[in-house]
């Protein structure tokens, strides 16, 4: 396999001005989300205020699609009105069966379910994306009226105009592709209309869903009995799911989702609001406080089932039902989907790795392969995995049995477009794309070839004569060839911060957490750790709900550096630990909570062998010391004659912090060329360990009187401790008869009047211990002399 060319992506110097912003609003630490932030445009207070707390960011209107909008509730209404039959016209996929869910309950409000509402979701393996006759003729036979279509839709326009000929109107609530000319319907709700940079253009299906219910709320709020917030759960979902851009609408959406999901998990199993994502999120030991548990726990058993099975239709019933006895049954043959989906995929991709090892790469520019015993539903995830892997686009295709209907897989339903009928044998499959190449034109050029297609730049479906299949791989490969004018494709993986082990752990995650959700455009931390080695590898197959093992392997691992005595665990997905070196080692991972096990783990992105690098002698530390100085302007000089040097203001309180100085004048040594890191502390004033824990007291007094939240670092900031220190003090507060409530990253404190004195008293100790042993070392580091620290120093940059 090529070797991956790794990307360490370089930041510039984080303004202290921004750091010291975003440490106002972090439930610990900043530095390092700083950095992040202000590399991905969030520049300014207003906007970081925005991008973390939904609440302060103002949703746009659904009636901002305009006319279409206020055409789409005139034709419910009339349907409403008149007793009329409706039909949602669904999608197979995670963001489309929340689509269909979204409006089976928000439509419910105004519609009897099952009486003059129902539901349609074509089946994955025998019917395509979007519109066709044959379902059409099912709903007109059942006295179908209006068809309201959701993530799905748009260029459906034969089939709209087929509709139209047997008396049926068609309402599309869409977000892919739009046609040249409006189509044929009473309505069309597309943000593809808006500009890219409307805040409504990155809606997923299930978002754009959301926002015609929305519409019906305010158009005749009188009428629903269910608020409209308790969709929001769904929405989250879906988007998450369909790999949208966070932004704008579908941020606010998402956070707010995840926030209310959490909450309903948070109930007792038996008074759950929507029981089936309860028992999915049991079933895949995960809590719905993360977007990761949608991405990597919700949206796969979601896709799993038309995958394996075709027809997903009960999914809805799953997320929608208060019925516990189904929920549970709907649960786990959703659980047993997904599990067939792990192994058809290890096969598949064993197979394909197989085949890979035939090829010659360095002629290679996009991979065809094709295999007659391949499972179409998973050809999808697995071009994925081949395409990162060899950073090349894939195409993988199966010559099994072809039905009537052919499904094309293509993520977001561009036009679809068929050339021919034939009776000849077909294949048919799907294609990843990766390094921004626009797989969707390669295709289209393709289009004298093949039987149908569709997709988009970096997914496509397509099914064409077996015997056109060594012509089509050609072509494809000399229009790639032509296109790239002599550049070389390679695997390529991004890394956004470099980090030490001893930097893993529960104060990073929290704070990259306030980047959360993370997605397309925001994607979730790559972490970079150099000169690190792997120690007590193992690995073993899954296990599925039932206790059966699945052929999907996963590693476990301890991660260790010179950085810290300890190690930290981590896991490698769909790698045996022989696939783990021995030896110094570079990796890429990303920092994860694991529910189930209740710690914090690193999932492993990448890793190579570590090579020993060789920095340039102007790249030393220089160090000066400016504490104390007694002259205001003799300060003020310092600062004029060393305007890019990086100022430690803040007394430290172990050597820790002066190591986390060095790292951060490392790198960023581009920035501050040859200027020094200056130790700029002024002798701290402390006030008595009693007065701090009395303002302790008096604050959760306050904060308890006047049920107001607070942040875990304005709690730092106003007593001036550290968060060891604040964990002992809210330990005593507890054993005085305070009850604390974590909501995201608020604190919310209560008076439950139940003191235990004699334990409080021995807590109350052990945190004016804590504080005495802070000033200690402050007082330490006020006095310590400079040799001492360079020595130190010089140790750090050793590592």
């Amino acid at each position: 396999m090529q070797e991956q060319q790794w990307i360490l992506n370089s930041t510039e110097a984080t303004p202290v001005w921004f750091v010291e912003t975003v440490k106002r609003h972090a439930a610990i630490g900043g530095d390092f989300a700083a950095a992040l932030l202000w590399a991905r445009g969030i520049r300014d207070e207003d906007a970081l205020v925005s991008f973390i707390n939904p609440q302060a960011y103002q949703p746009t209107s659904a009636f901002e699609f305009g006319q279409e909008m206020h055409l789409a509730m005139e034709r419910l209404n009339k349907a409403r009105n008149t007793g009329e039959k409706v039909c949602i016209w669904g999608d197979f996929d995670a963001d489309g069966i929340t689509s269909t869910s979204v409006l089976w309950d928000g439509l419910g409000q105004f519609f009897v379910k099952d009486i003059q509402l129902s539901y349609y979701i074509p089946n994955r393996l025998t019917e395509s994306h979007g519109l066709n006759n044959r379902g059409i003729d099912k709903l007109a036979l059942q006295g179908c009226k209006l068809i309201v279509t959701c993530d799905t839709g748009s260029t459906n326009i034969d089939e709209i105009h087929y509709a139209q000929g047997l008396g049926i109107d068609i309402i599309v609530t869409d977000h892919h592709t739009l046609p040249a000319e409006r189509p044929p319907v009473t309505a069309i709700i597309n943000p593809r209309y808006f500009s890219a940079s409307h805040p409504l253009f990155h809606l997923s299906g299930v978002a754009v869903a959301y926002k015609l219910v929305e519409a019906l709320y305010e158009t005749f709020p009188n009428i629903p009995q269910q608020s409209l917030e308790y969709l929001l759960d769904l929405v989250a979902v879906g988007l998450i799911a369909d790999l949208v851009q966070l932004s704008g609408d579908c941020r606010y959406l998402a956070q707010m989702g995840i926030r209310q999901m959490h909450q309903d998990f948070k109930r007792d199993t038996d008074s759950r609001r929507r029981p089936g994502l309860g028992k999915l999120l049991d079933l895949c030991n995960r809590s719905g406080d993360r977007p990761t548990d949608i991405s990597f726990g919700l949206g796969p058993r979601i896709n799993a089932v038309s995958r394996i099975q075709g027809d997903a239709s009960f999914c809805v019933e799953l997320l929608t039902s208060q019925d516990k006895k189904i929920i549970n049954q709907l649960a786990e043959v959703t659980e047993l989907a997904n599990t067939r989906r792990k192994s058809l995929q290890k096969d598949v991709t064993a197979q394909a790795t197989k085949k890979l090892s035939q090829m010659d790469l360095s002629t290679t520019s996009v991979i065809v392969m094709e295999d007659p015993q391949w499972q179409p539903g998973v050809l999808g995830l697995v071009a994925g995995q081949v395409a990162q892997e060899t950073g090349r686009p894939t195409v993988l295709l199966s010559s099994g049995q072809i039905e009537q209907i052919e499904q094309i897989e293509h993520d977001s339903k561009f036009p679809a477009f068929t050339f021919s009928t034939t009776s000849s044998p077909l294949v048919r499959g799907s294609a990843r794309s990766v390094n921004g190449i626009d797989l969707y034109q390669l295709v289209k050029d393709q289009a004298h070839l093949l039987h149908r297609f569709g997709g988009h730049p970096f997914a496509a479906g397509l099914s064409l004569k077996t015997e056109n299949l060594p012509l089509f791989a050609e072509a494809i490969n000399q229009q790639l060839r032509r296109t790239l004018c002599g550049t070389t494709l390679a695997p390529t993986v991004e890394a956004d911060l470099t980090i030490t082990v001893a930097d893993l752990g529960k104060e990073l995650f929290l704070e990259l957490k306030l980047l959360e959700p993370c997605g397309m455009g925001n994607p979730v931390p790559k972490l970079f750790i150099e000169n690190c080695w792997f120690e007590n590898t193992w690995h073993r197959n899954q296990q599925d709900s039932q206790g059966k093992k699945v052929q999907y392997i996963k590693s476990e691992f301890n991660l260790r550096d010179n950085s810290t005595q300890k190690s930290f665990p981590g896991v490698w997905w769909g790698h045996y630990k022989e696939e783990i070196p021995s030896g110094r080692c570079e990796c890429i991972v990303e920092l994860d909570y694991n529910t189930y096990k209740k710690r914090y783990e690193v999932r492993l992105i990448a890793l190579r062998p570590h090579v020993k690098r060789q920095f340039n002698t102007q790249e030393t530390l220089k160090i000066l010391d400016w504490r104390n100085l007694q002259q205001k302007e003799s300060l003020q000089e310092n600062n004029r004659s060393n305007k890019s040097a990086l100022i430690i203001k803040e007394c430290p309180r172990s050597w820790d912090d002066i190591r986390a100085w060095v790292r951060r004048w490392h790198n960023a040594v581009e920035t501050y060329h040859s200027q020094p890191l200056v130790l700029g502390w002024e002798k701290p004033s402390y006030q008595p360990p009693l007065d701090v824990w009395r303002d302790l007291v008096g604050i959760a007094k306050y904060l308890s009187r006047t049920h107001q939240q607070v942040t875990r670092i304005q709690l730092l900031d106003k007593l001036r401790i550290y968060d060891r220190t604040l964990f002992l003090g809210l330990k005593a507060l507890r054993s005085l008869g305070f009850s604390l409530v974590r909501e995201d990253r608020f604190l919310i404190f209560d008076w439950s009047g139940n003191p235990n004195f004699i334990l409080a008293e021995n807590d109350i100790n052990c945190f004016l211990a804590a504080v005495k042993e802070e000033q200690f070392q402050q007082q330490y580091f006020t006095n310590v002399s400079l040799s001492t620290i360079e020595l130190m120093t010089a140790r750090i940059q050793d590592f």
